[in-house]
C-alpha cells in the first residue's frame, strides 16, 4: 500500500489542502492519504491557533466521502510539539513495513527542512514530496526528495483567518461543512 501522509496545522482546514492532497494522489498513484493536524507547530509559533480537537473536527468534515482520505488523531492524542520523525514511527508500528509513506511538503517547507528533528531518518522512513506553492520555486532540491507539479490554489490558513476577522467571505475557500461550522460558531472572529 502506498500511503500519502498530509500534516499541517490546518487552522483551518481549506480547498487548498484538497486539491494538493488529491492532485498528489492521483500523480503518485496512492491508495490513501492521512490528513494529521498537528498540536503545536515545532517551527513556528502561529497566532489564533484554534484548539486541536476543534481543528481537527473540521478535517474530518472535510474529508467526508472520499474513501481515499482519512484524517488521524496521533499528533494531537501526543500532545506538545509535533515532530514528523515521532509521527512516522508510530504510524510505522501501525502499519506493515510494506507499506510505503509519501509525506508531503509544500515548497515553501524546503527553506527550513534542515532544521526538522533527526530529518535523515525522516527521509529513510518516508519519500519527501515537494508540491510546488506559488511564491516558492523548486530549486536546489535535494535528489531524494520527489518534486511533483500541481495546480496551483494560492490559499493560505493566514490570509482565511483574516477574512473572517474582517467579516469577509471565505465560502467559496472552505468546505461547504467546514464553512457552515466556522459560521455557526463564530471561529476566528
Amino acid at each position: 500500500m502506498k500511503i500519502g501522509i498530509l500534516g499541517g496545522s490546518f487552522n483551518p482546514i481549506h480547498t487548498g489542502h484538497l486539491v494538493l492532497a488529491d492532485e498528489v494522489r492521483e500523480k503518485l498513484k496512492l491508495d490513501k492519504i492521512i490528513f494529521i493536524p498537528l498540536y503545536l507547530a515545532a517551527h513556528k509559533e502561529e497566532k489564533d491557533l484554534l484548539y486541536a480537537s476543534e481543528r481537527l473536527k473540521m478535517v474530518r468534515m472535510a474529508l467526508k466521502g472520499n474513501p481515499c482520505f482519512e484524517a488521524s488523531d496521533i499528533e494531537v492524542k501526543r500532545q506538545g510539539k509535533s515532530y514528523t520523525i515521532d509521527t512516522l514511527r508510530s504510524l510505522r508500528d501501525k502499519y506493515p513495513a510494506r507499506d510505503k509513506f509519501f509525506f508531503i511538503v509544500g515548497s515553501d517547507a524546503l527553506g527550513y527542512l534542515s532544521s526538522w528533528k533527526d530529518i535523515d531518518q525522516v527521509m529513510k522512513l518516508a519519500k519527501l514530496v515537494v508540491a510546488l506553492r506559488p511564491n516558492y520555486p523548486l530549486k536546489n532540491l535535494p535528489k531524494n526528495v520527489l518534486p511533483v507539479a500541481i495546480e496551483s490554489v494560492d490559499i493560505s490558513g493566514f490570509r482565511l483567518r483574516q477574512r473572517l476577522k474582517a467579516g469577509e467571505s471565505t465560502r467559496y475557500y472552505l468546505p461547504k461543512e467546514v464553512y457552515e461550522y466556522i459560521e455557526k460558531k463564530g471561529l476566528y472572529k
